[in-house]
């Protein structure tokens, strides 16, 4: 398959697809991480015209500050916030609706009014400790012509580790990258010949 991960600098889940042989690109504002397929783009700009009909299918992982749960607090006292939150939840709904086959799109629980843009909720909630690794980190998956994931490895411990990191400039960063055993998961539930 053609695959295509969009909002994705780390490269973690376009290897995964690469290691089962699927022609794997990754596309992000920023350089890759890791040496591999990466166009350095807007992925809207990417993915406009015809070129979305290339791609058979297309995981997202689009900026979550002005979408997520934890940060709705913020909305009520900043005008700009909102602002930035219907342009986020705009572009998050832009990548769910794209001409392409199949699609997840992923990201930490929404705040109603990022979902009241997007027009709908979750299809599924995954926890890294449901892949191998002993953390907490809800994330939402939106899919579109995909099974939601198994678990493959469910593992004890609980750490909130993302959650605990302390403030520094690439936090967010940190926070953004996709544990290595959902990425594997991704790969072999939604690129093997089962998917």
């Amino acid at each position: 398959m053609n695959v295509i991960i969009g909002c994705e600098f780390s490269g973690v889940v376009r290897d995964e697809f690469e290691k089962m042989g699927h022609n794997a690109w990754s596309c992000d504002l920023l350089p890759s991480e890791k040496p591999g397929k990466h166009i350095q783009d807007n992925i809207i700009k990417v993915l406009s015209g015809n070129a979305a009909k290339y791609w058979d299918l297309a995981i997202f992982h689009p900026p979550c500050t002005f979408l997520c749960n934890s940060g709705v607090r913020w909305l009520s006292t900043d005008l700009n916030r909102i602002k930035e939150m219907y342009k986020a939840a705009c572009f998050f709904r832009d990548l769910l609706y794209f001409p392409i086959p199949k699609i997840a799109v992923e990201n930490p629980i929404m705040h109603k009014y990022a979902v009241e843009v997007i027009g709908r909720r979750q299809d599924q909630i995954i926890q890294p400790w449901q892949f191998g690794h002993g953390e907490t980190k809800a994330t939402g998956l939106w899919l579109k012509n995909l099974p939601k994931l198994v678990p493959t490895n469910i593992v004890s411990g609980r750490e909130q580790r993302i959650h605990k990191l302390p403030p520094s400039k690439d936090r967010w960063k940190l926070r953004s990258i996709t544990y290595s055993g959902i990425a594997k998961a991704m790969a072999e539930q939604w690129g093997g010949n089962n998917a």
